[in-house]
């Protein structure tokens, strides 16, 4: 007598079934990726269906699992010069990324509440709604509590503290900054591979 197949994985099962982290399956959960819900004590449960079309989705030919996925980046900066550098180099990094840009806060809220993006990269001196009103605002999502965020300031840390300071968990470079420590994080922190 053959046991009936759960309809459902827990984030952990859905996680080793894919070989990624725990922290992705979530990610791809709040993007739509996965379908999913969430049971009355807070358990995300993941369709075993979406689940396992992913697994068809993601086998090559050779048995090998690979993530065709993008990984989802909104960018924030009011520097038209400074954009046009950063999709250069996400292009230059042969990475399979989508990339969204926003030119303020307000702009950069709506993109990123559209998209919840697996990583934010913003700049704190913006017109309008400047990039410490945004990361402040952003921390107040649940969905995002699992997207990266970088900034990338010219500001030193004593202006950043008199300014309020961010949470510890935000990455910050000062500007001019090393191109392969911001690569460099987003691979270690992600779990993506270059191709």
């Amino acid at each position: 007598m053959s046991e009936k197949l759960k309809e459902y994985f827990t984030s952990r099962e859905a996680a080793e079934k894919l070989g990624v982290a725990v922290s992705t399956i979530q990610l791809w959960t709040n993007n739509g990726l996965l379908r999913a819900w969430t049971t009355g004590g807070g358990h995300r449960r993941i369709t075993r269906s979406s689940v396992e079309a992913m697994l068809n989705q993601q086998q090559t030919d050779s048995g090998e699992f690979k993530t065709e996925l993008p990984l989802s980046v909104v960018i924030v900066e009011d520097d038209a010069q400074q954009l046009r550098l950063y999709e250069k180099l996400f292009n230059g990094w042969n990475m399979n990324v989508s990339i969204n840009t926003a030119r303020d806060g307000y702009e950069g809220l709506i993109k990123i509440g559209n998209v919840l993006p697996d990583v934010i990269i913003t700049d704190l001196m913006m017109p309008n709604m400047d990039g410490f009103q945004m990361v402040r605002a952003l921390k107040e999502i649940p969905e995002l509590e699992h997207s990266l965020i970088i900034v990338v300031t010219g500001l030193e840390q004593s202006e950043i503290i008199s300014r309020g300071g961010l949470p510890k968990d935000v990455h910050i470079f000062r500007k001019p900054f090393s191109f392969d420590d911001l690569k460099y994080i987003l691979l270690s922190k992600t779990g993506i591979q270059a191709a």
